[in-house]
């Protein structure tokens, strides 16, 4: 009889086949996501760390300026610069009423376009769609120079036709200054968001509106009692749009300032930066006042969304 006394070695352990897969999945969902978050640390997160080391410290040179300049850590100073700098205050201003004239009218004109291209008595949609979408494909730098074009008397077709009727156009007021940006912008942004309510009118059910009818609403009432209020989650979509894309405003003021007078090279919080660290070179005041800025549209945004959700709700 053979009496085996050799020791038994233990029976390898083998990991359940469903966690393999899930870890294999979760490296092949690293390996897509990371080049993103690689990027967004490169080129978001880097250079707003950078801008907040830049806010801390101001160049100065001594005495007569052969000594160079230094570099000198201030603090919070560039940010009480910032807030009791009335230039800098002055071009919030100048962009809220701007955003009082220029939101308004062009979320409702596209949202009229919008509810006329989805009503039953439309026709040739794919047309119309095309020739309200053109003008977005054009640069906001390129829309300006048109305009500049058409608001210049002597030159300006628009401009003749305005004279002949007995009144005389000039953009050297503030308003007239506002009224012809917000004019600009306007062309330039109602098409993109008459395409984003069509798309969103497409989308509410078709037994909703035939009720509405049964119940003897007319069109202009289903328009707006049912559709508009039905996409309204994507009305709010482009106010915040709007909002963000408003208080960056800075092509169209910069090539307009040469027309009208109103509009000076500070005009704008974003043209104040950018006089500020690359005409005169003071980047430590540049940065915080561009992190004030950012803050702001942070903010902003914040806001729309909150009162956004709650008009949903």
């Amino acid at each position: 009889m053979v009496v085996a006394t050799g020791t038994r070695t233990p029976a390898k352990t083998r990991k359940p086949a469903g966690r393999v897969h899930s870890r294999r999945q979760s490296r092949i969902a690293w390996a897509f996501i990371a080049p993103f978050f690689v990027l967004f640390l490169a080129f978001t997160i880097a250079p707003i760390a950078y801008s907040a080391y830049l806010s801390f410290f101001t160049e100065k040179s001594s005495g007569l300026g052969f000594g160079g300049i230094k570099k000198t850590f201030v603090g919070l100073e560039n940010y009480a610069r910032a807030f009791a700098d009335p230039v800098f205050l002055s071009g919030f201003g100048n962009v809220a009423v701007y955003c009082l004239i220029y939101i308004p009218v062009m979320i409702v004109l596209a949202l009229v376009i919008a509810l006329l291209l989805d009503s039953a008595a439309a026709r040739a949609k794919s047309v119309f769609r095309v020739v309200y979408y053109m003008p977005t494909i054009v640069p906001g730098l390129i829309a300006a120079i048109i305009w500049t074009y058409l608001y210049t008397p002597g030159v300006s077709p628009v401009v003749d036709l305005f004279e002949m009727t007995g009144s005389t156009w000039n953009m050297g007021g503030q308003l007239a200054a506002l009224f012809s940006l917000s004019n600009i912008t306007i062309w330039l942004h109602t098409g993109y968001n008459v395409i984003l309510f069509y798309a969103a009118l497409q989308a509410v059910p078709r037994e909703v509106l035939e009720a509405a009818t049964v119940d003897g609403a007319g069109a202009i009432r289903t328009a707006f009692a049912i559709k508009a209020r039905m996409i309204s989650g994507a009305v709010g979509l482009a106010v915040l749009f709007t909002v963000v894309g408003a208080m960056q405003l800075f092509a169209e003021p910069l090539l307009l300032q040469g027309k009208a007078t109103a509009i000076n090279s500070t005009w704008t919080p974003n043209m104040f930066i950018y006089q500020t660290a690359f005409e005169k070179h003071d980047f430590g005041y540049a940065a915080a006042t561009a992190l004030i800025f950012a803050s702001l549209i942070g903010l902003l945004s914040w806001a729309v969304t909150k009162i956004g959700n709650k008009a949903q709700a």
